[in-house]
């Protein structure tokens, strides 16, 4: 496996009339953000941009900017829905536990 590769893609969606996009890679991640329309660029998105190009250039792990990006998706409201549900058959409860 690449090293820039996700181990689990994340999921954009741009709404029920599009199809969902699944980006698997730091460089796709990159890809999708270049293209994002400049006036909507804040700091969430530089946060994302920062964390790609630290995991192109080695000083970061694919797993942590994927988690830069897909908040950035969730922050956009691109995240799938499918990509908020918990993995692995967790509920809801033992996820938050986890996170305190």
């Amino acid at each position: 496996m690449d090293r820039l590769q996700f181990f689990t893609p994340v999921r954009i969606s741009r709404g029920q009339e599009s199809p969902a996009e699944e980006i698997y890679s730091v460089a796709e991640a990159m890809g999708f953000l270049r293209k994002w329309p400049i006036g909507r660029r804040g700091p969430v998105y530089q946060c994302a941009v920062n964390c790609c190009s630290a995991a192109l250039a080695g000083r970061m792990s694919a797993e942590e900017a994927r988690k830069a990006f897909a908040g950035f998706a969730r922050i956009t409201r691109l995240l799938d829905d499918d990509m908020t549900l918990p993995m692995g058959g967790e509920n809801i409860n033992s996820v938050h536990a986890l996170r305190r």
